[in-house]
């Protein structure tokens, strides 16, 4: 081989004899970059998600290495577990008409919301938590905690939601046809904050997006960011959700916004791009 290649046999001994080439140096690099990122999201990230933040920091590697990196290494993103529904029927002649339509998309922050209720257990008893999900930023902009899931709940996470200025006038706020969301109580406050209810079919996923950020809170608070459950008390699990609503809303990437986190999105949106697009062309 040395004489057809005509290189030195020294060559050859020099490259046998060598404990790292440049691409076993590389290799062991990217790993290594690979598994700061994939911990990093405490193990929530996927290859693709892994691929889009190394290079968002400046790594060229392609998302093929990544795959490939994560399965020597059994790296596997965590998934989500099904839990039972939360969704205690209400009166079906309050039920609001679908204004939403299962388009789950909004050109303007604060003008196409939804929300649902999800729970986890603790030592003290169960926590609820209602949320209020911004269609144009994926943002969660409202939520409130507490130990039952009366209207009121449902109530002070859109209370939040305006307070913080996440509600434009004539605003819609789609959900499920739970009791809390048929109830007169959050009926009046919506006709007071001049914001349309909207409901789906009843037994169909028509409130899927608000179900599915439900679903990650479960898997990922239990088996992701927080890692401190089971909970001992409630006041424990609170806190554990109030890190867990700030990671959903700043530091994980969201691909429906091209890949960023919901807050970077919004403050895009305020400063001139509003498009997701857009904002990837810039980056």
């Amino acid at each position: 081989m040395c004489r057809q290649l005509d290189v030195p046999r020294s060559s050859y001994y020099r490259w046998r004899d060598a404990t790292d080439t440049p691409t076993t140096i590389r290799h062991r690099e990217l790993t290594d970059q690979v598994k700061t990122m994939f911990d990093s999201s405490d193990e929530i990230f996927g290859h693709r998600m892994v691929h889009t933040k190394l290079t968002a920091d400046g790594v060229a590697v392609s998302v093929g290495t990544v795959a490939t990196i994560m399965a020597e290494n059994g790296w596997q993103a965590r998934r989500m577990r099904a839990f039972k529904r939360t969704t205690n029927p209400g009166d079906p002649d309050k039920v609001f008409k679908d204004l939403i339509g299962r388009d789950f998309t909004a050109e303007t922050p604060g003008t196409r919301l939804v929300g649902d209720i999800t729970y986890l257990r603790t030592g003290e008893g169960w926590l609820y938590l209602a949320t209020v999900i911004d269609l144009c930023t994926r943002m969660i902009v409202g939520w409130a905690m507490a130990d039952h899931m009366r209207a009121s709940l449902c109530i002070s996470a859109l209370e939040m939601a305006r307070d913080k200025g996440h509600l434009q006038a004539n605003g819609i706020f789609h959900s499920d046809h739970g009791a809390q969301y048929t109830s007169r109580e959050l009926g009046t406050w919506c006709t007071g904050n001049n914001i349309r209810q909207s409901m789906g079919l009843a037994g169909v996923c028509d409130n899927a997006l608000a179900e599915t950020v439900n679903g990650y809170y479960k898997a990922e608070l239990v088996r992701g960011p927080a890692k401190s459950g089971p909970w001992k008390t409630i006041d424990d699990l609170e806190l554990a959700t109030l890190g867990w609503v700030h990671w959903h809303n700043t530091p994980r990437l969201h691909s429906y916004i091209g890949d960023v986190p919901p807050a970077e999105f919004e403050q895009a949106f305020y400063a001139g791009i509003t498009s997701a697009k857009e904002l990837v062309e810039i980056k």
